[in-house]
């Protein structure tokens, strides 16, 4: 895998889901700069965004800010996709499985042009138009997260099926024939087939989160959330499902709800209040410093051990994220890009510039449930006694790494 996901061990199926949420984080994770340079040409150059706002322009954009927001299209429906079809190559079969990786994902990317296939409507409104242009296109990146490793494992099968098979001086070129041939025909296999499924799965994604949307029905989702983050399954939901449904819903709409949901650091900053006030004695000079990281440096890793400590906490959590989903969902809410790391600073880069304040809120009312309903979990003070005062924090910690360490995926597929 990549620097970003340490290797994990065990078995069962809750490793498995592990080692594959992993590995979908470890295809997105080192793109996240991509995402962010995306996000932040989108928030400032767009006619919507911070410079036309500042100026009074929305309704007649500045000549250069057109300009510069024609990268918008580029940057998320073929930079993206290539770039993590390339990268998922690479984790399984080095530099040739990143190549076929890429090749691969362009077919994929092309299907909904060169099939003419039309988007389905949302809140009730006919089906679009079928896209023209590669810019048109919702980003293929669920496409590109499954041929990409997919060609590179081929690759590499044939391979390790040829080593040391061919004739000396033939080597370099069966190795580029080989990866030619195979590239070719899973760009194809995008085009005609994992394309127009994707399409047409991505539609029906994007139908029932809009769905519930409408219904108010989203903040349950926190059910999940919440819990996975302290597991440190958070990256499976994040990186492999969100993130691809945002960057779809991004691209339709210039923002997306989908990330903001696990990013939202108002639950962990909510549980921090709650320790600081009324958690053990012995832990609580420990919690200004994690929330200062946790809550301007985006490393929500820092809380996690608090709720190992007082599992109860894992339900104040709940309520703050779903207290913070149903804000944005009321409102409208979203981000243009993920926020990443999850810090008050990336929300404000990645906010739309006339969200930011109702954004802003969000983050607040989940800080302040979660901070109440922890409180409340934590007896407000009463339930601590002199035996607290010997509670070993770092024990938590330790239980806190090995779940971290146990929900990466190898360095190897």
């Amino acid at each position: 895998m990549s620097d970003y996901t340490p290797a994990a061990t065990g078995s069962g199926a809750r490793a498995r889901i592990q080692r594959g949420g992993a590995f979908l984080a470890g295809m997105v994770m080192p793109n996240l700069g991509a995402f962010i340079a995306f996000g932040l040409i989108t928030a400032i150059f767009i006619p919507t965004g911070w410079i036309n706002t500042i100026a009074g322009t929305t309704e007649d954009p500045l000549p250069i800010t057109v300009q510069i927001a024609t990268l918008v299209g580029p940057l998320i429906s073929i930079l993206i996709p290539i770039l993590i079809g390339y990268t998922g190559g690479k984790l399984v079969h080095g530099t040739r499985g990143a190549v076929v990786g890429a090749v691969a994902t362009i077919g994929a990317m092309l299907a909904p042009v060169a099939l003419g296939l039309a988007s389905a409507g949302l809140n009730g409104a006919p089906a679009a138009e079928p896209p023209t242009n590669i810019s048109e296109v919702g980003p293929a990146i669920l496409a590109a997260l499954i041929i990409g490793p997919i060609a590179a494992l081929v690759l590499k099968l044939w391979d390790n099926f040829i080593a040391g098979k061919v004739k000396g001086g033939f080597e370099m070129l069966v190795d580029n024939f080989s990866s030619g041939i195979i590239g070719g025909v899973f760009a194809v296999i995008g085009l005609y087939v994992l394309g127009p499924l994707t399409f047409l799965l991505s539609q029906g994604l994007g139908q029932v989160v809009n769905a519930l949307v409408q219904a108010k029905l989203l903040p349950l989702v926190s059910i999940i959330i919440e819990p996975a983050k302290v597991l440190f399954l958070n990256n499976a939901l994040n990186h492999g499902v969100l993130t691809p449904l945002g960057a779809t819903q991004a691209a339709d709409q210039g923002f997306s709800i989908m990330y903001m949901l696990e990013s939202n650091p108002g639950p962990g900053l909510g549980i921090l209040t709650a320790m600081l006030l009324f958690g053990p004695r012995a832990i609580r000079p420990t919690v200004p410093a994690a929330m200062v990281v946790h809550f301007l440096g985006g490393i929500h890793e820092i809380y996690f051990p608090y709720v190992l400590l007082k599992p109860i906490l894992v339900i104040a959590a709940i309520l703050g994220g779903a207290t913070g989903v149903l804000w944005e969902v009321i409102f409208n809410l979203g981000l243009v890009a993920p926020a990443s790391p999850g810090s008050i600073f990336a929300w404000i880069l990645v906010s739309p510039p006339d969200k930011l304040a109702l954004n802003m809120v969000g983050i607040v009312l989940a800080a302040a449930v979660a901070a109440i309903a922890g409180s409340f979990l934590l007896g407000f003070g009463r339930k601590e006694s002199a035996v607290d005062e010997s509670i070993d924090l770092e024990a938590a910690k330790e239980q806190s790494a090995t779940n971290k360490k146990a929900s990466k995926a190898p360095t190897q597929a």
